[in-house]
């Protein structure tokens, strides 16, 4: 006979915060909101922290390497969408790690004897505007010089000018040696009121570059989220069909952290898969899994070794799972046993395993309920769609700028992997759908909003850490009335009517 659950399937919608006491030194600035990505054991650090609680969807609409960059400088992480070939997957991940951060590989190189076109078309596919010059044209060739938008002009120079006769050779650099911190190197580049300075081994080969605007944007982005090096951390997603390839692949770019993507993670294919990962990797590559919906799916994933768990099935704003296959719960519901079940594993284990919620957000008020309801962190598909950084087009749709948005089990994202055990290399129905969401500008100003209302509400509720606020919150479920009573009601608001003196 089967299971039955007589208690409701309850979202985020169905609950309120009740205050809590706020003492003086309880305000917003004071709030931290540190958070553990990956398991760990009692008394230890989690060996990857977030800054901020906010991780990106592993979809194609929205977790490209632009997205991953801009996220990372705000604290957060992003997740490189699995469903591309492993070597654009590989080379976006590698992307983001060569952006910034201290010592940064040079990414435009060319050679001397290259010309004015060639350097004119290598700058305008990296997007970068310091080239640096070596024998063999690679990045860690003999350097012989820098060439930066300065050393030239286009429509006063011939296409085929060679870069030798323009650039600005080794000898008229300011460089230094590979033993040099960054520190001191940033003290270097004030000294001489460098934008870029070069770092060469003994034998004269280019090292890395230190770049000015590196250090200005380090101390614009305070909770950037970087490793040792000083490069941003990056994840990427893997599936349960080509792991075996893809996994070296994408540790080998360089990912900091893996997650499977999944519509549903109480399978032996997860297992599978994670233990191939600690089989080859130990304990030294870290992978979430997911999603799963109660206290059963979280122990099966938390003894298979997974580094945190995904939460939610059916609750995002493009996926039709739960009306297509009869297959869901409220988002609210299966994380609040979810996290009773995490705890349960930590008191028995000693091995702190992080959950994090995954869909049912629609307002940022919600992400603190998330919190309260015990995630670890949020996973967001739909809200950072609809910033500049997201890889889809921005359209103007009857007078409205939007952005488009669709779900990895439409037929448009041809996401397989992620919904079918078969081999067939098809979608025999479709889980998600094709959308547009308003655009709504550059990521940095949206997150900065949303992370000033967490940190108010927190306040509200004497909590001035995550876990405090998990220790310390009290929910309650509201009547069909108090929602509609919570938003605009029984007043004619001025932005939406124009109304005429008499």
């Amino acid at each position: 006979m089967a299971t039955y659950i007589d208690t409701p399937s309850r979202t985020f919608n169905e609950y309120l915060l009740i205050p809590g006491y706020s003492s003086s030194d309880c305000t917003p600035d004071r709030v931290s909101l540190t958070t553990p990505l990956v398991r760990h054991k009692r008394g230890e650090e989690s060996a990857l922290t977030l800054n901020i609680p906010l991780v990106s969807a592993i979809m194609q609409s929205v977790s490209g390497d632009r997205l991953a960059i801009a996220l990372a400088k705000e604290g957060g992480l992003s997740f490189i969408y699995s469903s591309q070939s492993i070597e654009t997957q590989a080379a976006m991940v590698r992307k983001v790690k060569m952006h910034k951060a201290g010592f940064v590989t040079s990414d435009s190189n060319i050679k001397a004897e290259g010309t004015l076109a060639e350097l004119v078309a290598l700058k305008e596919e990296t997007g970068h505007s310091t080239v640096a010059v070596t024998d063999d044209g690679t990045a860690h060739g003999k350097l012989l010089g820098i060439v930066t938008s300065r050393d030239y002009r286009i429509h006063r120079m011939s296409a085929d000018t060679p870069v030798s006769s323009f650039m600005t050779p080794f000898e008229e650099l300011v460089w230094a040696p590979e033993s040099i911190t960054l520190t001191e190197a940033n003290d270097l580049i004030w000294d001489h009121k460098l934008n870029t300075l070069p770092i060469v081994a003994a034998d004269g080969k280019l090292v890395s570059l230190v770049f000015r605007k590196d250090y200005d944007n380090h101390k614009e982005h305070p909770l950037e989220l970087h490793d040792e090096d000083k490069r941003l951390l990056v994840g990427a997603g893997i599936n349960t069909h080509d792991y075996k390839e893809r996994v070296p692949a994408l540790v080998a770019s360089g990912a900091d952290v893996l997650c499977i993507d999944s519509s549903e993670g109480f399978t032996q294919w997860q297992s599978d898969t994670i233990a191939f990962i600690r089989e080859r990797y130990g304990e030294r590559v870290k992978v979430g899994a997911g999603n799963v919906v109660d206290r059963a799916g979280f122990r099966f994933l938390a003894d298979a070794g997974a580094d945190f768990v995904k939460v939610g099935i059916g609750g995002g704003s493009i996926c039709i799972t739960r009306e297509t296959k009869g297959i869901g719960r409220g988002q609210a519901s299966s994380l609040i046993e979810v996290a009773a079940a995490r705890d349960e594993y930590y008191e028995e284990t000693g091995i702190y395993v992080p959950i994090c919620s995954d869909g049912g957000i629609v307002h940022d008020h919600h992400m603190t309920l998330a919190l309260a309801m015990g995630a670890d962190f949020i996973m967001l598909g739909r809200y950072f769609a609809r910033f500049d950084e997201s890889p889809t087009s921005r359209i103007l749709l009857n007078g409205t700028y939007m952005k488009e948005y669709w779900g990895e089990g439409s037929n448009r994202a041809r996401n397989w992997q992620r919904y079918t055990a078969t081999k067939e290399k098809k979608l025999v129905f479709e889980e998600g759908v094709d959308s547009y969401v308003p655009y709504a500008g550059p990521l940095r100003d949206n997150v900065g909003v949303t992370l000033s209302k967490i940190r108010s509400t927190m306040c509200n509720c004497g909590a001035l850490t995550l876990s405090e606020l998990r220790e310390n919150a009290t929910l309650t479920v509201v009547s069909s009335t108090s929602i509609v009573e919570g938003g605009v009601h029984d007043v004619l608001p001025k932005d939406t009517h124009t109304f005429s003196t008499p």
